[in-house]
């Protein structure tokens, strides 16, 4: 199901898991190569640190998603004109997939504040590296619980709560632009643009099919651009 009730079809579902499964591929081979970049430069403990989380919340947001979207009980299949003394299975598989879901939309909020990280840490440090950290975590957490809370799943304000954390660098901008390379810069901004311009298919998802396959490639080429950046000028 997309956020707004619309179900996905079995092959916007496949395309779904499929292209945020590469990026969970993805996330377990950048791991490492995070960590010995970090090392090998010489980055301070809290640098290495800042890149692991940045991976560690990078793989549990594509798990959780290839996860859910892997899941039956919410495509467009033949389930409805089954006998009824399958429904219990069908119910009990669509619960399941609503777990799933809050588990995705959970992840996001990590993978926002485990980005920020590897930043907050390596390029800002004592002056505005942990006050950011502490501010982006706190921000993820309540968006956490709020999104655990039946009756609390709305798209629209967690839809708002992504992007305002997302541009919450904004604050920051003139130290990080002073303290990056105009490429490290130009990186973490295209990530950020990245995910932007894929909510506009995010939110049209319940009208377009495929619109969500698009969201996530989106998504992908924003986690790529932010991996270049931590790769070569948050640490180390």
């Amino acid at each position: 199901m997309t956020d707004h009730g619309r179900l996905q079809s079995v092959g916007e579902e496949i395309a779904n898991a499929v292209s945020h499964g590469a990026g969970a591929v993805l996330a377990v081979a950048a791991i490492p190569v995070l960590i010995v970049d970090a090392v090998a430069g010489g980055g301070a403990a809290t640098e290495v640190f800042g890149v692991v989380v940045f991976g560690v919340t990078m793989l549990l947001m594509y798990l959780a998603s290839t996860l859910y979207h892997a899941m039956p009980g919410g495509a467009e299949s033949g389930l409805a004109a089954r006998r009824p003394a399958e429904a219990p299975g069908r119910r009990a598989a669509g619960r399941a997939k609503a777990v799933f879901r809050t588990l995705d939309h959970c992840a996001i909020y990590l993978l926002i504040a485990g980005t920020y990280t590897p930043f907050a840490l390596g390029v800002f440090r004592e002056q505005w590296g942990w006050p950011m950290v502490a501010l982006v975590w706190a921000l993820a957490v309540t968006g956490v619980v709020l999104k655990a809370l039946p009756g609390n799943r709305r798209p629209i304000w967690s839809t708002a709560l992504y992007l305002a954390m997302g541009w919450l660098v904004v604050l920051a901008a003139e130290p990080l632009f002073t303290a990056l390379p105009t490429a490290g810069f130009v990186w973490l901004l295209a990530g950020g643009l990245a995910y932007t311009a894929g909510v506009a298919l995010f939110v049209l998802d319940d009208r377009i099919r495929y619109a969500h396959f698009g969201w996530h490639l989106f998504v992908l080429a924003g986690t790529a651009c932010h991996l270049v950046a931590v790769l070569g000028y948050a640490a180390g």
